[in-house]
């Protein structure tokens, strides 16, 4: 399923009504300085964002499955390199997965009550901005095994390399 939105947003995958992950496409501007690309516009938002995070990860990194019951929805950027972004309806089971970055610069908004998470295709630079701020006294994140045999088969590798959490 997929509908355009203004400005060249697509709602997408994942179930319907509020539960859809809406696809935002990027445009690079070039010129013989080098380029500019705008990422995010809050105006487009469902939300406003709280908080900005950054990932380094190598070729072969799976972070996911994750979830969050209070509200916290992500946007996701790949800035260098190619990720795999797979999203789990938790309760539909339906899925939906992109590879995006490099060769195809979109921004994913997931609400956060769905699983969602990444592979990185090549060593990648991964920026989400996230609708909640972080409470390590009180975190709101939730798990489902990367393997989940409702995911399983949308990653490319069988042998990823996984945090201590994402192991679990």
């Amino acid at each position: 399923m997929s509908r355009r939105l203004d400005g060249g947003e697509e709602r997408v995958g994942a179930g319907s009504g509020a539960g859809i992950v809406t696809r935002i496409p990027l445009r690079r501007f070039d010129d013989e300085r080098g380029w500019f690309m705008e990422l995010m516009r809050a105006s487009t938002l469902p939300k406003p964002v709280r908080q900005s995070n950054l990932a380094r990860s190598r070729q072969g990194v799976i972070r996911a499955l994750h979830y969050h019951l209070r509200g916290q929805d992500d946007l996701f950027i790949c800035l260098e390199g190619m990720v795999r972004v797979v999203v789990l309806n938790r309760e539909t089971g339906e899925t939906f997965t992109e590879d995006i970055g490099e060769d195809n610069p979109v921004a994913l908004y997931v609400p956060g009550t769905h699983a969602h998470g990444y592979e990185a295709l090549t060593d990648c630079l991964f920026c989400y901005f996230v609708t909640e701020e972080y409470d390590a006294a009180d975190p709101d994140e939730h798990g489902v095994p990367w393997n989940d045999p409702r995911v399983v088969d949308l990653w490319s590798t069988r042998d990823p390399i996984l945090s201590d959490r994402d192991r679990a």
